[in-house]
């Protein structure tokens, strides 16, 4: 735009000289130069702000590794650690109950099996033991002596009779003669006679004195001293 111009001042000189035509309404004058040197400029000055930066490094990006998480290992200790104290656990209180049971059951049997072994065995010896005692008792030939004979004499016969006892109850001597008898000897009482009022027990008689004192003699171990010869 042009300076105003007041009264009293000298005109100035056009400030753009060859542009005070009325096409540029007051506008400065644009020094136009081609396109072309445009560019050329341009790039000269690229060229040089690229001579004036510094050289850079090359630089390439490696990413860091990241610190492994220990997550992993923890998990599998504790895993280990679960699977002992279940181990435990099922040893503790499930096999070795049942194996302290089986071992009670077996010593069960055992003394079970022990028990009626011992028992057949015994069951055996008393059985050998009955037999052998039957065949013994088939191979003992048992002699019962025979029944002695009493016979009471009713008068005098003139011979010698060995005496082993006197009573005056008739009865005791029966009863000591039965005893006789049973063992085998046989006997004979003499009823009183005379003044003797005696009954008396013999077990022998004689034709002589002396065979029936020598019998009176081996019948004392027995009988005692007790055992005499009288003729009747």
């Amino acid at each position: 735009m042009a300076k105003r111009k007041d009264k009293g001042d000298q005109p100035d000189e056009n400030l753009n000289d060859g542009n005070s035509g009325e096409d540029n309404f007051g506008l400065p004058d644009i020094e136009y130069k081609p396109l072309e040197n445009q560019e050329q400029t341009t790039q000269t000055e690229e060229q040089a702000y690229r001579a004036q930066e510094p050289v850079r490094e090359s630089y390439s990006y490696r990413a860091e590794e990241e610190p492994k998480s220990n997550a992993p290992v923890i998990i599998a200790v504790v895993i280990g650690l679960v699977l002992i104290v279940a181990a435990f656990l099922v040893y503790q209180y499930v096999y070795k109950p049942q194996a302290e049971k089986e071992k009670k059951e077996l010593a069960a049997k055992a003394a079970s099996a022990k028990k009626q072994r011992e028992e057949a065995e015994r069951i055996a010896r008393e059985k050998e033991a009955e037999e052998q005692r039957l065949r013994d008792e088939a191979a003992v030939v048992e002699v019962k002596p025979a029944i002695g004979a009493i016979e009471t004499l009713s008068g005098r016969t003139g011979r010698y009779y060995v005496v082993i006892a006197s009573a005056v109850d008739g009865d005791l001597i029966m009863d000591y003669a039965n005893k006789l008898s049973v063992k085998g000897t046989g006997s004979k009482i003499i009823p009183p006679f005379g003044k003797w009022k005696f009954y008396r027990l013999t077990i022998g008689d004689f034709d002589t004195y002396a065979s029936a004192q020598t019998s009176a003699d081996s019948a004392k171990p027995e009988f005692g001293e007790g055992a005499w010869v009288i003729k009747y």
